[in-house]
């Protein structure tokens, strides 16, 4: 199989169109649509459903599809190793991270990484649900969580601190706790789970059970929940990337400053460790290790403006 031959069937497979996907490789669409029949009759099946209005992926082609990615990535990573297109890497690199995060800190950074690399086309996946990275033929993720599959591979991003926070709103109606016992009887805006979790401040440890709290929003996206949070729904846990911004701006509360949740998720940029590290995804992976560590959203959280400080909101 030639790989340019692969590389249109990838192509017409995420465009669902072979004259777009023609055009892209500079085949008009009669050369194109012959070059699929051919890989077609060669492997025979049928990989794409064609009809006068539209093209589809068949179950076939679906099964094909991750390993003509992986075929053109070890072609690409073959060509590198020799020094070949390394200044200027090409392609569609298929990116899967968490939507909040994606749309606080990697958005913004779009504009100046495709002036850097004009000739890569990201194609971004982005839900708070964890996507397989490997069933989605993913050439890579950003994931929060300790790193144990062994299938994978990952460079740390940085370590993600999770808070306690609360509008001044909510405070000023409902108090402000002070230790974590004061925490009892509070509305807890819940993150997925409901299970008990552990704060830790030095030896001290304390199991903040969310059964002992009024419970009643559930959310499974983290900028729904910072916004529940903002609007004065209750107390929630966020990440610190998350809130950061608005605790500093003062339009959250950082409550028991002096305790961290016993968790240990870390921010990691992973890959199939079947798959080479192509240079598309190098360069990816670099510019985003580059421009978030250190992380932008660590210095200090005391409020930007003067008077509103961590923990200043009366009790009730």
């Amino acid at each position: 199989m030639e790989t340019e031959t692969l590389r249109l069937f990838v192509a017409a497979a995420e465009r669902l169109n072979i004259s777009a996907a023609g055009r892209s490789l500079g085949l008009a669409p009669a050369m194109a649509s012959a070059r699929l029949a051919k890989l077609e009759h060669d492997l025979g099946a049928e990989l794409l459903h064609r009809t006068t209005r539209k093209v589809s992926l068949s179950q076939e082609g679906a099964a094909f599809l991750p390993y003509a990615r992986e075929i053109l990535a070890q072609s690409e990573a073959a060509r590198a190793a020799l020094g070949l297109n390394a200044a200027r890497p090409t392609g569609t690199l298929r990116f899967a991270a968490p939507s909040s995060f994606a749309q606080l800190h990697i958005m913004p950074l779009l504009p100046a990484f495709h002036a850097e690399y004009p000739n890569i086309t990201l194609d971004l996946r982005l839900s708070d649900t964890r996507m397989d990275l490997i069933e989605g033929s993913f050439d890579l993720a950003l994931r929060s969580a300790p790193l144990q599959d062994s299938s994978l591979r990952g460079r740390k991003l940085g370590d993600d601190t999770r808070v306690l926070c609360a509008a001044p709103k909510y405070l000023g109606r409902r108090g402000t706790p002070m230790t974590p016992e004061d925490l009892d009887g509070h509305d807890l805006l819940s993150w997925g789970s409901a299970a008990p979790r552990d704060l830790l401040a030095g030896t001290r440890r304390f199991t903040l059970d969310p059964a002992g709290m009024s419970c009643r929003t559930i959310l499974n996206d983290g900028t729904a929940q910072r916004i529940a949070t903002l609007a004065g729904g209750g107390i929630s846990i966020n990440s610190l990337w998350s809130v950061s911004h608005e605790i500093r701006a003062g339009r959250l509360v950082h409550l028991l400053p002096d305790w961290r949740l016993a968790d240990a998720s870390v921010l990691w940029l992973i890959y199939p460790r079947s798959n080479v590290l192509t240079p598309k995804v190098r360069v990816f992976m670099d510019f985003l290790l580059a421009q978030l560590t250190p992380a932008p959203w660590l210095p200090s959280l005391k409020p930007d403006h003067a008077g509103a400080t961590t923990g200043s909101i009366p009790l009730g």
